[in-house]
């Protein structure tokens, strides 16, 4: 351990919890000790101290013994002769600072509640976003759970140029990672230089801006802490579990750019703790050894040409970067981009003109694998922002190719198109929108790049199941029409197929262990009337990934013999779960909210909840930050319920699954829903109506109450009496 970092460090923890000491003095004489502090919308109070103590920081006062445990665990400055180890005193240091930083920042959110956007990306005067709330957490969850995105790289500092802030940034997001940023170094930002650059910052691309100065630095460590309770089901003041589980878990490391200061070093020893190392551009001395981190703790000097595939290999983290035949960057982290009016070449779709997009199967001997076609105009054939119609006509065939595939290769289009940095792309079959920038024109991206992106894409992640793919293009609009009709019928036919197919007349369920790599005793049972909680998974999906990966997450369950056909219960499924679990979990019924229901993980759209007064069930998605009628946020629900725990009274659940047959039938199903957000109200709307025309209640959408009409059992209960809400006439729902 060197000497020179250990008496940096420490330097810097005295330094920043002299600050915090001298900062809540003040607030404490202007507020006083009932002022309530805390970070938005989370329910992890501020969360390493949460995490790490078990201290639940809610007023000023509340601080007080915070800092007195700061004191108590800095060392004394290093001497000059100095027999003992430095590393066990510099880590309770960096500890320290953290603790320290959030209780700064805790009261900037006080003394400047506009200082950050509290949002998930900049606006025009503020590019600071402040600390993610849980909502961002959660709704990013999957991503650190399917490895879409496995960690993250903290910058403090800035590069020497914006084009070198450029590049670096462009490797992370290759890298598939997400960049917290913060710091400066000789007056500029790295945020700033991405800026300046005319690179889009926010969530959305990965690029988080979190602060200005060193001290929101904290924000990424609370941002681990978190991702342990809420993924990992770990409990406050866990903090060796914690510690140990963002070491194994979550691929974070330090990147400081710039004069390493004291304050620096005393963050550098902070990660440390978490098993995140430091790679930095500067002659600092380094800690070679390996033991709190996966290799060595402290790499230096590294240019910076390398020093993301350096930092990379220090963490441990294996990239797998697709490799596409584009002339722009690829990846997931390009999928948030905006495309706004003035910054497109070529838009199609968005109701502009004709757009489609369909994969159909054909026999193998009709394909060219490989084969680009466009039909029409290309982007080089009209000026820079024209609209064009396009119809994206996939071919497929294979020995292994079914029909019941198609619909999963043609979701595949929106995902392999918007990995393309410049390329903006939303909606799916004839509903599609697609913008492609003048900068990735210039860059020399043309329409049938996009075959080909599709092509290679397809042929890394789901080659398994076929052998030849073909892409037409087309750009003539009544060629673009003869395609949408046909592709129309073929719709109808899949989805009365899929909305066809029921619980007992399908023998085979599926399983999804994806979240056990965060969440490790949750097992998601998918069923062909129930979709995974996150969303992101049917039946059919399930079915299409245990074909792709036959040992991936997704494994056929045998539901067996009927145990409770009422509850959902199955033999077979109860001997997967107990196993899946690991023997933590016997068994747990699909289709009630009230008795033993399933298990919720930390990536549920939704969560549900029984409200007693009114004889129902409410429902929240992630989305909504207000208050709900069972006294919590969305934030806080998730935050008792997931983990992987089956808690009676509560399911996380998908939005798509609260109109289907089987959801809560057990318990009265639909007809028991009397609160959800309007939003969420709003966005399944077709569906819900439908689904109430169904039940014989067609009215029920109108009976269902949202925050409009109040957020407590109280305020709502008169609404639902009446509007003569059937859960009002129903049994009890809690015997």
């Amino acid at each position: 351990m060197s000497k020179i970092i250990a008496s940096a460090a420490i330097r810097g923890a005295y330094k920043i919890i002299d600050q915090a000491e001298k900062k809540w003095q003040e607030a404490m004489d202007r507020w006083g000790a009932n002022e309530p502090v805390g970070f938005p919308n989370t329910a992890y109070y501020l969360p390493v101290i949460y995490g790490i103590l078990g201290v639940k920081v809610e007023k000023l006062g509340d601080m007080e013994s915070v800092l007195k445990r700061c004191k108590s665990l800095l060392p004394p400055p290093v001497r000059e002769n100095c027999p003992l180890p430095y590393l066990a005193p510099a880590l309770d240091a960096g500890m320290a600072t953290f603790f320290a930083e959030e209780l700064l920042e805790a009261i900037r959110y006080l003394e400047q509640p506009d200082f950050y956007t509290k949002q998930e990306d900049p606006t025009d005067t503020n590019i600071w976003l402040g600390a993610a709330d849980d909502v961002i957490l959660r709704k990013r969850g999957i991503e650190f759970v399917d490895g879409t995105a496995p960690g993250f790289a903290a910058i403090l500092g800035a590069a020497p140029t914006n084009e070198i802030a450029v590049k670096i940034a462009q490797d992370i997001q290759k890298s598939n990672l997400y960049t917290f940023m913060c710091a400066e170094h000789n007056g500029e930002r790295f945020a700033e230089q991405l800026v300046e650059a005319g690179v889009q910052i926010g969530w959305p691309t990965r690029l988080v801006s979190f602060g200005p100065d060193v001290t929101a630095a904290v924000f990424a460590a609370g941002f681990a802490i978190r991702v342990g309770f809420t993924f990992g089901g770990i409990g406050p003041g866990e903090y060796r579990k914690h510690l140990i589980y963002n070491k194994d878990r979550c691929f974070a490391f330090a990147m400081p750019l710039g004069y390493v200061t004291d304050e620096w070093y005393a963050n550098a020893l902070g990660c440390v703790n978490f098993g995140f190392p430091t790679i930095a551009d500067t002659p600092i001395p380094e800690i070679l050894p390996t033991g709190v981190c996966t290799y060595e703790h402290v790499i230096s000097n590294v240019p910076h040409d390398k020093i993301v595939s350096r930092a990379v290999e220090v963490r441990g983290l294996k990239v797998a970067a697709a490799e596409v035949p584009v002339p722009v960057a690829f990846g997931p982290a390009f999928e948030g981009e905006r495309v706004r009016k003035g910054e497109w070449y070529l838009e199609c779709g968005g109701n502009y003109t004709p757009m489609v997009e369909w994969v159909t199967t054909k026999r193998m001997d009709e394909l060219e694998d490989g084969k680009v076609e466009v039909i029409g105009p290309e982007i080089t054939d009209v000026p820079e922002e024209s609209r064009l119609p396009l119809a994206i006509a996939v071919e497929v065939a294979g020995r292994e190719m079914e029909e019941d595939y198609e619909p999963i290769l043609e979701r595949q289009i929106h995902h392999s198109i918007n990995y393309a940095q410049g390329i903006w792309h939303i909606g799916q079959r004839d509903i599609a929108w697609l913008r492609i920038t003048k900068a990735a024109f210039n860059k020399g991206f043309r329409l049938h790049h996009i075959g080909a992106l599709y092509h290679a894409k397809m042929h890394q992640d789901f080659g398994r199941i076929f052998d030849k793919i073909q892409v037409t293009l087309y750009t003539e609009e009544d060629k673009v029409k003869e395609i949408v009709e046909k592709a129309r019928a073929v719709y109808g036919s899949r989805d009365a197929r899929i909305e066809g197919m029921t619980d007992e007349t399908t023998d085979t369920y599926y399983s999804c262990t994806l979240c056990q790599s965060f969440a490790p005793n949750h097992v998601c049972v998918i069923t062909p009337e129930k979709t995974g909680l996150c969303g992101s998974y049917n039946w059919m999906d399930c079915k299409a990934a245990y074909e792709i990966n036959p040992t991936g997450p997704n494994q056929p369950v045998e539901k067996g013999e009927i145990i409770d056909a009422k509850l959902g219960q199955w033999k077979g499924v109860n001997e997967f779960i107990y196993k899946a679990s690991r023997g933590n979990l016997d068994y747990y019924n699909m289709y009630s909210i009230v008795h033993d229901p399933w298990t919720t993980c930390g990536c549920c759209e939704c969560v549900a909840a029984v409200l007693p007064l009114c004889n129902g069930v409410m429902t929240v998605n992630r989305e909504y930050a207000g208050e709900t009628p069972c006294g919590m946020k969305f934030t806080t629900l998730a935050g008792t319920v997931g983990g992987g725990i089956s808690t009676p009274g509560f399911i996380g659940h998908g939005k798509y699954n609260i109109c289907q047959r089987k959801f809560m039938s057990a318990d009265g199903g639909i007809k028991r829903m009397v609160w959800m957000p309007k939003m969420l109200k709003e966005e399944i709307a077709d569906r819900l109506k439908a689904r109430a025309e169904e039940v014989g209640v067609p009215d029920l959408p109108d009976m269902i109450a949202d925050e409009t009409v109040g957020t407590t059992e109280e305020e709502i209960l008169p609404f639902l009496q009446e509007k003569g809400h059937p859960a009002l006439e129903m049994e009890s729902l809690l015997g």
